[in-house]
């Protein structure tokens, strides 16, 4: 394939990638394989990094709208967001030491009963509670934020995904707010990949700047769509990316 069609190819999939990581997380599922299909020669790690430096723009373009609309939390979101970024470069670093085969098994599981309480519970996510931050609550986020940063630097598929439903099922946030906050921790797990992935010389530069533009596009565009159609259009955004998420893993797991 020449290198103009192949990065037009990669550029439409990072565009949606981004569209639909800036609504509910999960853009990866999306434009991860597409990386890996273009630069089959490439080193596993060099995928990852040219993966993440392109999710941040979209992420960082969509955090942009989100927070112009949204009143974030932020006495929560900033010590959820530095535990984060600590823990998933510590992930990183021990990225060869994690056996992932048993992890994508926790996972798997994992989703699935997440996919199924969120489709019981009808009003789960439909309504937002303005929260009183404690002490109690900020040592939450940074517990929870820490977890979901050290998974990600791991692993990562579906860390946008716990995190709505954490945000959710823990602060009582509505979809809109837990969608734009996990936006903010998912920004701090990329600045640290990026920390361990860009000194290592592990980026694609050309093909990563151009693809960059896409994914920023694509996070404007899922922000907008996501604060006018509101939490109702995202739960049922949620749960197709979960729907997807979980058979994309379970053919990866039982299907050799």
């Amino acid at each position: 394939m020449e290198w103009d069609t192949l990065l037009f190819s990669l550029g439409f999939f990072a565009f949606c990638g981004g569209l639909i990581d800036a609504a509910v997380g999960g853009g990866g599922l999306i434009q991860l394989p597409a990386l890996l299909h273009a630069f089959p020669s490439a080193s596993l790690a060099t995928v990852f990094g040219t993966n993440k430096m392109v999710a941040f723009a979209g992420t960082f373009s969509s955090v942009f709208g989100y927070v112009r609309k949204i009143k974030i939390v932020w006495v929560l979101m900033l010590p959820t967001m530095i535990s984060a970024f600590i823990c998933a470069f510590c992930g990183a670093m021990l990225v060869d030491y994690i056996p992932k085969d048993q992890m994508r098994y926790i996972i798997f599981f994992l989703l699935i009963f997440i996919a199924i309480y969120t489709f019981k519970k009808k009003n789960f996510g439909r309504v937002h509670t303005v929260l009183q931050c404690g002490k109690k609550e900020i040592a939450l986020g940074v517990l929870l934020g820490g977890l979901i940063g050290f998974y990600d630097g791991i692993f990562g598929p579906g860390t946008g995904s716990f995190l709505i439903f954490l945000f959710i099922k823990v602060f009582a946030f509505d979809f809109l707010n837990a969608s734009a906050s996990a936006k903010l921790v998912n920004l701090g797990t990329m600045c640290a990949a990026l920390l361990y992935f860009v000194p290592a010389g592990h980026i694609i530069l050309q093909a990563g700047l151009i693809l960059a533009v896409c994914n920023m596009l694509g996070g404007l565009t899922g922000a907008a769509l996501a604060l006018r159609y509101g939490s109702g259009f995202i739960r049922i955004f949620f749960l197709i990316l979960l729907v997807f998420l979980i058979g994309r893993m379970g053919m990866s797991i039982f299907i050799p």
